[in-house]
């Protein structure tokens, strides 16, 4: 978990990761920017790591695309053409790129325990581990706790049980 006055350093350790021929996923989880939303959308995050890795071929990849811009984007990472992957949750599934070892989950408090844990599934498949780097300023206990939890354990029963303690149970004919 990087606060938000670590982003230079965790700049520098992807940089260095990327330098030995590994790749990175950034996950964001909005695809556009919303007036009056502090969130970074991917199309931003995209365009503003093009500046911070000026050496590097980032492509971007978000459910509004159309069929072929998203197979272009997936095999110019899966190739190495684009050693960064900015994307939304679409790559929470069904994708295996053995050389991404980096993820960086933008605004993580926004996302719900088991889609932290899906998207933490996409690295570190390779012979080399993977590195969560969980990027947010959560102001509820609650999003500290979903944090908290991520960094604490990879047991997926454990994060489905904790995920049930914060969330509590739904009921069959309501709205929960």
């Amino acid at each position: 978990w990087v606060a938000e006055a670590k982003r230079a350093q965790a700049y520098q350790f992807v940089e260095d990761r990327l330098s030995h021929g590994e790749r990175m996923y950034v996950i964001s989880p909005l695809v556009t920017d919303r007036e009056g939303h502090m969130v970074r959308s991917a199309e931003t995050i995209a365009g503003q790591l093009r500046d911070v890795f000026p050496d590097r071929t980032i492509a971007l990849l978000h459910g509004q695309m159309s069929p072929g811009e998203k197979d272009a984007a997936m095999e110019a990472f899966r190739s190495g053409d684009a050693q960064i992957l900015v994307a939304t949750i679409v790559i929470e599934v069904g994708i295996d790129v053995p050389e991404a070892t980096v993820m960086i989950i933008e605004h993580a408090e926004r996302f719900g325990l088991a889609t932290l844990h899906q998207l933490r599934g996409r690295i570190g498949r390779g012979d080399r581990g993977g590195v969560l780097l969980l990027m947010g300023e959560p102001d509820t206990d609650e999003a500290r706790q979903r944090l908290r939890t991520l960094v604490a354990t990879d047991d997926g029963f454990q994060i489905a049980e904790e995920d049930l303690r914060l969330r509590g149970f739904g009921d069959v004919l309501g709205a929960r």
